[in-house]
This record gives C-alpha cells, structure tokens and sequence, in this order.
C-alpha cells in the first residue's frame, strides 16, 4: 500500500467496458517490477485517474472520522463507568452488519477493473474462508490487547506506544509486500511518528496511581504487540488482495471487512461469556453516570464508528498500501486532542500544537510523494504512447 513508486497494477481488458469501470489502481512498488523496467509499460498503468484519488480521499476521511469518533467514544464508556474488557473488544467489531448496505450498493451499481489485464481466476472458497477465519482470530486478539492497553494506560503512554505501528509496518511491508522507501515517505513516516510521541510527552493529566505497577507493565506490552499485530495485519490483508483474491472492486473490501469482523465478534463473544464479565454488564449499564440509554448509545455509536474506520483501514490498503493506510491512522493520533478538547474540555497547549502540525507536515510529505510518483507515470505513459 503506501509509499510506493508509482506502479500500479490495472490495465483494462477492452475498449468496451472501459467507460463503464471505476479505475482505481494498486500502487505496488515491488522490487521485481522495478528490476525488469521493460516490463512496466505491459504490466502496469502508472497514471492514478481522478476515480483513483476520488477513493483515496474517500477512504481517508472514513479512517479519520471512524478512529477519531470510536477513540472519543471509548473514552467516554470508561470516563462514564464502563468497564468491560470484552464488551469493548466486542464492540471495535460488531457493527459489521451496517456494511451489509454498502455492499449491495456496490455490487448493484458499480464494475471495477481486475488487477491483471487477463481475467482474474475465482478464488478458491476454502482457501479465501481459512483467511477469513486466521485474520478475524488475529483481529480479535488484537483488539482485546488493544482493550488492556487503554483501561491500564494513560492515554499520553498509549498514544505514544500505538505510534510504533508505523516502525512495525515498516518492517512487514518490506519483507511481505516489496515495499520501496523514498526519501519523503521516510520523511512522512518519522514526522508522524514523533507528532504522536509529543503527546506522550506532553500529557500529564491522566496518571497511572490507580493502577498497580504489574498492570502497567502489562498494558505497556500488550499495547506494543497490539501496535505489532496491527501492522501485520495490514500486511497480510495487503497479501491477500494482490496474490489470493486478485480482483480490485470495492466489494471485495467489503466482504475482507464484512467476514473478517464476523469472525472476530464471535471470537469476542466467546471471551465475553467464558470470562464471565457478561453477568456484570446489567450492573454496568445502571451504574453508567449518564444513564441506561446513553449506556446503549454509547456502544452502538461505538461500534458503527469502528466499522467506519475500518473500512477506511482496508479501502487504503487495497487502493495504496498497508503504510498509507498506517501513516493516515496514526495522523489521526493528534488530531483526536482537538475534538477531547470541543467534548471533554481537555487543555490544548503548545506541545499539542506543534504535534498536530508536525502531523499535517508528515502527511502532506506523504502525499507529495504521491504526486511525485503520478507525474512520472504520466510522462512515462506518454513516452510509450509516442515511441508505439
């Protein structure tokens, strides 16, 4: 996904659908695509048309809106009393039915190219149903960890260890996805990354004396794997467009988002039950300070917020890369202080300041390069044209 080079994978099959097909390309800067340069021009269509940053955009503002709405939220079932682990690594998943509505949208109206110029081979049922089953298990453990972290963390400690996502995604990008680093996403990466660790620095209004010394070093860890897992996650989905299902639709986001988070939700229902916190829940909604209905609010918002983000996670991933889809995510780090401080009343400061700017100057490096790497396809599109 991102931080490519600029080839895209996506040449039409003929002349007749053309006008009919949404073209949105991956952008997958291998190391044996650029090693063979005389291979390019068959292979792949450099140039990104205006459907393909309509998608990105798109796909950028669900992952911001989603992880800054469902963070907000999270926030406020513990401030309010909530206190269930598996209730809120439930929650990350269970609204995955909504999707169900886009889903027959797209599939009613909408025909996107493949990834290669020949047809696409039908993915084998129980090949893509065991990597449905494997990423939804991953995804559940995930977000249970995630879940620790947050009840036995300050928010300034958990922000700064999630901001390791991208060093993490780094490493799994390069060895599973032939992932090429330039300069100014290089550049994009470590801006972010810094930009989230300033607010651990700077954060000192939530402390840890409530918490025992041994829970803090475990939601340190387990936030740190949660941050590891993530960014394999993103890989392996990555993977799995590009050499399993081979086929670039929107759809197909949907069903990776849909099937993976049914998976997941039942995973956390099973933790829910078996841990017994599920005989503490009536108890928990009648204790919330805010009432039995914004109990419920809470949590339906909650998870409608996560499938959001989510579909923004794996629309990136299929539409630019893994990094991208890291780099937007951790964007978002700084920018939810802003809205803490609309809803919560939180202090915004300099430091917070600084970190939000850094965050804006990572991502438009980020996006620079993307320009970059358009221009030259488009030259190198018009040289092919000329000589042909």
């Amino acid at each position: 996904m991102a931080g490519d080079g600029g080839n895209n994978n996506g040449n039409s099959d003929g002349g007749s659908n053309r006008d009919e097909e949404v073209q949105i390309q991956i952008a997958d800067s291998s190391k044996a695509a650029t090693s063979s340069t005389h291979e390019v021009p068959m292979q792949n269509s450099p140039v990104k048309s205006w459907q393909w940053w309509l998608m990105v955009g798109v796909n950028m503002f669900f992952l911001i809106a989603g992880q800054t709405a469902s963070t907000l939220l999270g926030r406020f079932y513990y401030n309010q009393g909530g206190n269930s682990k598996w209730m809120s690594t439930f929650v990350q998943t269970a609204g995955f039915p909504v999707l169900f509505i886009a889903l027959f949208l797209f599939r009613s109206k909408t025909s996107m190219q493949t990834i290669t110029s020949s047809p696409a081979p039908k993915t084998s049922i129980p090949k893509i149903t065991l990597i449905y089953v494997v990423l939804g298990l991953i995804i559940a453990a995930d977000d249970l960890m995630y879940s620790y972290g947050l009840l036995y963390l300050p928010v300034s400690t958990y922000s700064l260890i999630c901001a390791s996502q991208l060093a993490f995604n780094a490493v799994f990008s390069y060895f599973l996805n032939a992932q090429k680093f330039t300069p100014l996403i290089f550049n994009s990466v470590v801006l972010l990354t810094f930009s989230a660790s300033l607010l651990g620095v700077d954060e000192d209004s939530q402390g840890t004396t409530s918490i025992s010394h041994g829970k803090y070093i475990l939601g340190f860890l387990l936030t740190l794997g949660a941050s590891a897992t993530y960014s394999l996650i993103l890989s392996l989905m990555q993977v799995t467009f590009e050499k399993v299902i081979k086929r670039e639709t929107f759809s197909v986001v949907l069903n990776m988002q849909i099937y993976t988070a049914l998976v997941a939700t039942l995973a956390s229902l099973v933790g829910l039950f078996a841990s017994g916190e599920w005989m503490t829940l009536q108890g928990e909604m009648h204790a919330f300070q805010s009432g039995k209905l914004s109990y419920v609010m809470t949590l339906l918002w909650t998870a409608i917020s996560w499938q959001v983000a989510s579909v923004g996670v794996v629309g990136l991933i299929f539409v630019v890369s893994s990094l991208f889809s890291n780099v937007i995510s951790t964007l978002a780090l700084p920018i939810i202080p802003v809205f803490a401080v609309i809803f919560f009343h939180d202090k915004m400061d300099g430091v917070k300041i600084i970190a939000m700017l850094m965050a804006i100057w990572g991502f438009i490096s980020y996006g620079h390069q993307l320009y970059v790497d358009d221009k030259k396809g488009r030259k190198t599109t018009v040289s092919v044209e000329e000589t042909s």
